[in-house]
């Protein structure tokens, strides 16, 4: 089995080492000075104080690794359009592509089944970009709940989790998803195989969608969101128009939302990603998190207030601050 990560940074590369651990032909596609250090040392995954090293085919050019069984893209969700044409040496006729990126990702609607399938979503695939290029019928999706941070070039700290749940669009158990739950298993990362991926991706999206944006805007971690009586309510709001855009579609929320919120708080005073990409200058992940659900809400003709509202604040925000274009 060869499977290559595109973007190992802190899931990518956690992965990489998981997999390769496991016996997998592995490669990554990287850049920078992470790949410098990946080059020359490995790359490293500190998991409970114990390190990990392993030396793994890296490159910031496709070109060299060639066609692959599965490539993961561990990109963010905006960087992903940008890089369909470089990912293209890695692409054969039988490849399959892995989104494992937070939000909505480009094949939502293929195999789904109602009056919107084969509907492309431009606030994440502009000008059907990945339809095109990736093609539909290549996804497998993938939902990341672990947290990882890159420590410094060519490090990876583990901080919590190694649940990664797989599934088809089409819903069926295949032997592509199968083999590929069983790698991860043999890495010791939990890949369970759903047989309805999009509930599993809502669950998550549901809490980003709202925590994400309003921790951007007022600087509170999720404890303070999910406590403070004024920003839960904005957050539940924003969950239950989301809520009935994905029901609309078929999809089974298994939690309610006041469990959500307080799952979320449980976490304790931890600050979203959508905020450390602000604080560090970054760009955030705006458009895979909040504006799609808007953009999905008008194609179902559901009206989205709160969620209006907060987006056009924290694109404001983002513009302001060189994190949004």
């Amino acid at each position: 089995m060869k499977v290559c990560i595109y973007g190992a940074g802190a899931i990518g590369g956690y992965v990489g080492v998981q997999l390769k651990r496991a016996g997998v032909d592995v490669s990554l596609v990287a850049r920078g000075p992470h790949l410098e250090a990946m080059k020359a040392n490995g790359l490293k995954l500190i998991i409970d104080g114990e390190e990990r090293v392993e030396h793994i085919a890296c490159s910031d050019n496709p070109a060299d690794l060639g066609p692959q069984d599965y490539v993961i893209v561990a990109l963010k969700g905006h960087s992903v359009p940008g890089v369909v044409d470089a990912m293209q040496p890695l692409l054969g006729n039988d490849t399959a592509v892995v989104t494992a990126v937070n939000g909505v990702p480009y094949w939502y609607y293929y195999k789904h089944g109602d009056q919107l399938e084969g509907t492309t979503l431009e606030s994440v695939d502009p000008g059907g970009k990945q339809w095109k290029g990736l093609r539909p019928e290549r996804a497998i999706g993938c939902i990341v709940y672990p947290a990882t941070e890159v420590v410094a070039p060519g490090v990876i700290q583990h901080v919590y989790g190694d649940k990664f749940p797989l599934g088809e669009p089409s819903g069926e158990i295949t032997e592509r998803v199968t083999k590929l739950s069983e790698a991860f298993a043999a890495g010791g990362l939990r890949a369970p195989v759903m047989p309805n991926i999009r509930d599993e991706l809502w669950l998550k999206l549901w809490g980003n969608l709202c925590f994400n944006p309003i921790s951007a805007l007022t600087h509170a971690t999720l404890d303070t969101i999910a406590s403070d009586p004024g920003t839960r309510a904005v957050a539940k709001s924003m969950m239950l128009e989301a809520q009935e855009i994905a029901v609309q579609s078929g999809v089974n929320f298994r939690v309610g939302v006041e469990r959500r919120i307080d799952g979320a708080g449980a976490v304790g005073a931890h600050k979203t990603s959508m905020l450390q990409d602000l604080e560090r200058s970054r760009a955030m992940e705006i458009d895979p998190l909040v504006t799609v659900v808007q953009e999905m809400g008008r194609l179902a003709g559901i009206p989205t207030p709160t969620i209006d509202i907060v987006l056009a604040l924290v694109r404001q925000r983002a513009q302001i601050a060189g994190c949004y274009s």
